[in-house]
């Protein structure tokens, strides 16, 4: 058995597998960033949509109010032709409290047009920001979403080549080694083979005897850590 082959392998083999856990877990973000990218821009339609949508209502309004408002000034020249006209007290009575209500109507329907004016400069204002924030929304997020899309549906393709070179590498270790890298791969992750720093595992930082760092660094045999269970290995930057 070689063994400085075999971990050079299983080195390589722990790169292949770190690259298709990122690829998996893609499967679960890239969505989610799609979906963030589809609700801002359809939030800001929406926000846009609703602004214009109050803008036909306020339009509406004030031209109601404006005609409200003919009628009312037309019955208060009415009232105050008729008040020449009058001929007893009653009468009197009867025509100031119209014309005085008339008034009031008048007073309260310019206080209504002028808020209507007002909201309507406001939404013309904040539709235009809408729009301009829409169409740099759309720009930049359809681009993002093109390549978001473009790299969803090529993950199963890059997961099968990575699956063929897995198996390829898979068949040149040593069966008892790679059952060995399995088993603390199911239990401890894709971070199977560790370097050895300071003297102790690089993962949990336990202490390494002297004497299986020797055996470590001859690479005349496997070591795994006796508290994390992990393959010890000698890099340029162990010592």
């Amino acid at each position: 058995m070689d063994i400085e082959k075999d971990m050079e392998m299983l080195q390589k083999l722990q790169n292949i597998d770190y690259d298709m856990s990122e690829l998996e877990r893609s499967k679960d973000y890239l969505p989610e960033m799609i979906n963030n990218l589809e609700k801002e821009i359809e939030g800001t339609r929406d926000a846009l949509a609703t602004s214009e949508r109050e803008l036909g209502e306020q339009t509406i309004l004030h031209s109601n109010l404006e005609l409200e408002l003919d009628t009312l000034n037309q019955e208060l020249t009415k009232f105050q032709k008729q008040m020449k006209e009058i001929k007893t007290n009653k009468e009197y009575d009867a025509l100031t409290t119209e014309i005085a209500n008339r008034k009031v109507k008048i007073s309260a329907n310019e206080e209504d047009i002028l808020k209507t004016l007002t909201r309507i400069d406001e939404l013309t204002e904040q539709i235009k920001q809408y729009r301009e924030r829409l169409e740099e929304v759309e720009k930049n997020n359809n681009t993002q979403l093109v390549g978001l899309r473009q790299q969803l549906s090529s993950i199963q393709d890059k997961v099968k080549i990575k699956e063929g070179e897995r198996k390829n590498v898979t068949v040149r270790i040593d069966k008892k080694l790679l059952a060995t890298y399995e088993r603390v791969r199911k239990g401890r992750g894709n971070t199977v083979m560790v370097a050895i720093r300071k003297r102790a595992c690089g993962s949990c930082h336990k202490s390494v005897p002297p004497q299986i760092i020797q055996e470590i660094r001859k690479g005349d045999k496997v070591y795994t850590c006796d508290n994390c269970g992990r393959m010890l290995i000698w890099t340029e930057e162990s010592g």
